[in-house]
């Protein structure tokens, strides 16, 4: 029993350092335009100029002055997964997230890096109580990333298994800190 669960750690823990490898090697290649007049609504990306939508655009100004940063996976515990199927699931979730915000909100995904990249992974019993978590972190301006399982091994196609949420710490507490480690 002890053995399972540390390699689940193991897994989870190797899954989450190869995403953050990914998150130096391509996070080198965004740098603000300094010419906007705000450094956070334009980006310059590969020498192309884009738009930081509302909700990201505030992850940005969050990253300028609160200091530590963290991703909060939700893992569904009524879908009864094996500890590899979660361990795939978190580490699609947190590449989906990363995908999501990486141009758009470069500073919030470097300051979770100057964090030590905190990942912490709690339990929900349901698609509704997640659902409901997504809700209350879109309001306050938090990214977030619900994986859907295409269903080819252990549960039903288009379950949604696993949520993540990155920011301030005590924002994503807010919407994760009553959740139980899993």
């Amino acid at each position: 029993m002890i053995e399972t669960a540390w390699l689940s750690a193991f897994l989870i823990g190797a899954s989450c350092l190869a995403v953050g490898y990914l998150v130096g090697v391509r996070h080198s290649a965004v740098r603000m335009n300094p010419a906007s007049t705000s450094s956070t609504d334009k980006l310059t990306i590969n020498g192309k100029k884009k738009s930081l939508s509302k909700p990201l655009l505030e992850i940005e100004r969050l990253a300028d002055i609160l200091e530590d940063f963290k991703m909060v996976l939700v893992v569904r515990n009524d879908l009864k997964m094996g500890k590899g199927k979660i361990a795939a699931q978190c580490s699609h979730a947190t590449l989906g997230l990363y995908k999501k915000i990486l141009d758009r909100a470069p500073k919030a995904l470097n300051r979770w890096e100057m964090c030590g990249q905190v990942k912490v992974v709690v339990k929900i019993e349901s698609e509704d109580e997640m659902l409901t978590l997504q809700e209350r972190a879109k309001s306050l301006h938090l990214p977030t990333h619900i994986t859907i399982d295409a269903g080819r091994t252990q549960i039903a196609p288009n379950s949604r298994t696993v949520m993540c949420v990155l920011g301030p710490a005590d924002m994503v507490d807010d919407v994760t800190g009553g959740l139980k480690l899993l």
